[in-house]
């Protein structure tokens, strides 16, 4: 027999997010980190019933064959509990957006006029195989003053749930409303197809996963959507780079944890450098086991890599696998990451100053590095605490999403009986 919660319907879940969203807009920053702090607390302590329920998800994908770099993903463990914690105290830190000014001036008419920062109102989020998106969106969403729906998918469902009942109560304690996160994973890719539809009652959806499941949300949704973006992410070694450097950045940035968005996928070494630069590069990577996808130019290098084709080129692997190419010129590598890039994320390892200003400029991707790991695209990592996803759109937000890119804004007006003429 269900429950009082599966036997709500989908559109009743949306209503109570709907309502539940104005409580969340108008409470004050101490009650959303008592809640935040309370989530903290849940997820550190809640092993015992967070780890049974994420091994029997792990099970399932095991016996499903969804994949080494989803099971990657998917996987949670004490280490990863304390890591999701440790992102939600960062984001109790960060400064409330909600209220900041953005820009105002008095005209000369006497009005004084102010763009203020103000919650979205519903976020709606669809992603797979993820549970530590349900944690970094509801905490994100909760300090920006949203409610949020989450389909999570049927890979993590038994772990999300137990989020979802966590995060719910630690509402409850700081006295917000339980239906400030919903969860419509029961509904399956039914509810997944209503949310994308579920205008008047949510206000932005934001997919995380791969491109697929992107796609699909971006082409079939109503509800405007904020894309994220699956990486195809590109590192190019220039030919005054610096063999240490290149070996150093181009591992850690596929090896470190290759199932991620910026994880490395594509090498372009010039053609100058590649005498120098491509033995030790490759030699190191497949002493991590990476499997080489490589050119013409490239493959007698290393003894076994394959022959790359241009659908490895644009293949987001999330595995141990990468493709190289060798280019005359950066014109041929800028021209090759537009054909293929997701426009998440590309780096140039360099000692010219010039060509890395040059790449800076000319690479259209949402983050442009200099002698850098690709893998330091991330919310996180650039000071966010949890991270909503890596926009690669240009509308809104771009690059990794924060506090701020979870805010819209309205115009406050103050008069003292202005009337136009």
């Amino acid at each position: 027999m269900p429950d009082a919660a599966t036997a709500l319907t989908l559109q009743d879940k949306l209503a109570a997010a709907k309502t539940a969203s104005t409580a969340l807009a108008t409470a004050t920053t101490e009650q959303k980190h008592v809640a935040l702090l309370a989530i903290v607390e849940a997820v550190r302590t809640g092993a015992e019933r967070i780890l049974p329920a994420n091994e029997l998800d792990l099970a399932n994908g095991r016996e499903n064959g969804i994949g080494a770099g989803l099971l990657d993903r998917l996987r949670l463990d004490q280490a990863r509990l304390d890591g999701l914690a440790e992102a939600v105290e960062v984001v109790v830190g960060l400064d409330d957006p909600v209220g900041e000014v953005v820009r105002g001036r008095a005209l000369p008419n006497g009005l004084q006029i102010s763009q203020v920062r103000v919650p979205f109102g519903v976020i709606g989020a669809i992603y797979e195989a993820r549970p530590n998106v349900t944690i970094d969106i509801a905490a994100l969403a909760i300090k920006s003053g949203n409610a949020v729906v989450l389909r999570g998918g049927s890979a993590a469902s038994h772990t999300n749930g137990v989020l979802v009942e966590l995060l719910r109560e630690a509402l409850v304690s700081a006295g917000l409303p339980a239906d400030a996160v919903q969860s419509i994973d029961e509904f399956g890719r039914d509810g997944a197809t209503e949310l994308m539809r579920a205008r008047g009652f949510v206000d932005v959806l934001i997919p995380r996963g791969s491109a697929q499941l992107i796609q699909t949300v971006v082409r079939e949704s109503t509800v405007p959507v904020i894309e994220t973006g699956a990486g195809v992410v590109h590192i190019y070694l220039d030919e005054s780079a610096d063999e240490a450097m290149a070996v150093d950045i181009v591992r850690n940035a596929k090896v470190q944890r290759p199932s991620v968005c910026n994880a490395v996928e594509t090498v372009l070494v010039h053609s100058g450098a590649a005498e120098r630069l491509l033995g030790p590069v490759l030699s190191a990577l497949q002493e991590s086991q990476v499997t080489i996808h490589a050119d013409e130019r490239s493959i007698g290098v290393v003894p076994g890599a394959l022959p790359v084709t241009d659908e490895d080129y644009a293949t987001e692997h999330m595995a141990l696998e990468l493709s190289v190419r060798v280019v005359d010129s950066m014109d041929e590598a800028i021209a090759h990451i537009r054909s293929f890039s997701t426009a998440h994320t590309e780096s140039i390892i360099t000692n010219d100053l010039c060509n890395a200003e040059r790449f800076l400029r000319e690479v259209d991707s949402a983050v442009v590095m200099v002698n850098a790991s690709t893998r330091f695209t991330d919310g996180g990592e650039f000071g966010f605490g949890a991270e909503v996803g890596i926009s690669t759109q240009k509308l809104h937000a771009r690059g990794p999403m924060g506090l701020p890119e979870l805010t819209s804004t309205k115009w406050i007006v103050r008069g003292q009986g202005q009337v136009r003429g």
